[in-house]
């Protein structure tokens, strides 16, 4: 059974919003000082440990609009745009980038029977909204919430004030020299 991995850049005071600045918000960009090779070795062995992208439609559409130009020299970019990609989303006509499909129907259904295929773990990147609704169908095995040492005083926070309780489980905590810890949570 595949699990559903949430991971996020969240700065310490809970904000998600626009951590690499390219939506150009008020509150965005502010990742990047933090970056390093502690950081993109994890990102790397975590998306090679994947075999599926679960986005929303914020997120597919912002990282359709990068990932399909960039290269490196580790894969991680052939990676990105190689994966199944599956865009939860109500409003979107058709996901053109490369090997995406769109869920428009019963999103719960769907993402349970992803789960019971064979395969690796479905990494869920950015997503909010998506995420919220995760958590409140249970659909969530895992959360790694790569806590980065700035407040940033406002913007959109990863978990909105209309869930019920959810109690979970640290699993484990990785300190970087960068001063980003990460924390990996299960459900309970």
């Amino acid at each position: 059974m595949r699990k559903i991995i949430v991971t996020e850049f969240i700065t310490l005071d809970g904000v998600m919003e626009d951590p690499g600045g390219g939506d150009k918000s008020k509150y965005g960009g502010w990742s990047g000082q933090y970056w390093s090779d502690e950081v993109e070795k994890f990102k790397h062995d975590e998306l090679f440990a994947s075999d599926a992208l679960l986005l929303g439609r914020i997120t597919y559409q912002g990282f359709a609009a990068a990932w399909p130009i960039m290269t490196d020299d580790t894969g991680f970019a052939e990676r990105m745009n190689s994966l199944p990609k599956y865009v939860v989303s109500t409003t979107l006509e058709e996901a053109d980038w490369n090997n995406a499909r769109l869920i428009k129907g019963n999103f719960v259904e769907e993402i349970s029977k992803l789960k019971q295929e064979p395969g690796q773990d479905i990494t869920v990147h950015g997503s909010g909204q998506l995420v919220n609704s995760l958590m409140q169908h249970d659909l969530i095995d895992e959360y790694r919430l790569m806590i980065h040492p700035i407040v940033v005083g406002g913007g959109k926070r990863l978990f909105n004030e209309n869930l019920d309780t959810k109690n979970l489980s640290l699993a484990e905590t990785q300190p970087f020299k960068s001063g980003i810890v990460i924390l990996r949570y299960k459900p309970v």
